[in-house]
């Protein structure tokens, strides 16, 4: 299991860990509208999934900013941003800032994502900031557990990643 750390502190990710060249987990999610989303949806794409602790916090604000700012250059690339904010904050937070280039999407319901990429904090119900990058084919070619939650990931690989992937 990574070691990872939230405000310097031991936390405990539960699920399972995927790594780089596993078969993609699917999941099941909430778009802000309610309706389910899965990773089996955009089958056939690229996904480069950002994952935050909460919406509302500089870091993940600044993690969905620049990925959405970024996902307009990305051709043929769907940019997901993944926390357990409750849909209707979500869609509040994004029409106050101007998110439209990428999806947010709510793991609250079940922690489908985070348990099955191994990113749910069990200390605090919230996911771990993380990156994933998955081929057209499902494949994990990328990832990024964060080791310090209020750590900024690496935006500069993982975009390379999900450019290289197409």
């Amino acid at each position: 299991m990574t070691e990872v750390t939230f405000k310097g502190n031991p936390v405990t990710l539960t699920g399972n860990q995927v790594k780089v060249g596993d078969k993609a987990p699917d999941f099941t999610v909430l778009a802000n509208d309610l309706s389910e989303v899965a990773l089996s949806d955009s089958s056939g794409k690229v996904r480069l999934i950002s994952v935050v602790p909460s919406i509302d916090t500089g870091v993940c604000e600044q993690q969905t900013r620049k990925f959405n700012e970024e996902a307009a250059k990305l051709d043929g690339v769907e940019v997901l941003t993944i926390s357990v904010d409750l849909p209707f904050a979500q869609k509040r937070w994004c029409a106050a800032e101007g998110i439209d280039n990428l999806q947010v999407l709510s793991d609250h319901r079940d922690l489908s994502f985070g348990e099955n990429y191994g990113v749910a904090i069990k200390e605090l119900r919230l996911l771990s900031r993380s990156i994933f990058v998955v081929d057209s084919s499902d494949k994990v070619t990328y990832v990024e557990y964060v080791p310090e939650v209020t750590e900024h990931p690496d935006y500069n690989a993982a975009l390379e990643a999900a450019t290289s992937a197409k």
